[in-house]
């Protein structure tokens, strides 16, 4: 029973994270442009990358509790997390600048890590039921 609970929370963290997080990349918030640049063909492609997390992570997360769609909707959450995972991982190793004053690092790429490492346990707890 922990797969739908891990689930459930891995795509409510796309959610919590992506809302504010599109919101100042399509506003061109001024701390946006500290941590992603500026406004940039390849910004641009990341507005399109995050807001396609965030419509599938709300379409996915009622699905994963409803009789008809449940299997699919776990299996879809899944891939949607192996791809945010790998990206995620990615980050570091492809990012570079974005520090905002007093900050250790890339807050965009620290983030990353974070959320990529608890999508990880969510999809072991998945694949180790499945």
């Amino acid at each position: 029973m922990l797969a739908p609970v891990f689930m459930t929370i891995s795509l409510a963290i796309n959610v919590l994270v992506l809302v504010p997080v599109c919101y100042g990349l399509y506003s061109d918030g001024k701390g946006m442009k500290v941590v992603y640049g500026a406004e940039t063909p390849a910004r641009g492609i990341l507005k399109a990358m995050y807001t396609s997390i965030l419509v599938m992570s709300l379409a996915l997360l009622p699905s994963i509790f409803i009789d008809e769609t449940r299997d699919g909707a776990r299996w879809m959450s899944t891939a949607l997390f192996l791809v945010q995972i790998v990206y995620k991982f990615l980050t570091p190793a492809t990012t570079t600048g974005g520090v905002p004053p007093g900050m250790p690092g890339n807050p965009a790429v620290l983030a990353n890590l974070v959320i990529a490492l608890f999508h990880c346990i969510t999809v072991g707890i998945f694949l180790a039921k499945a």
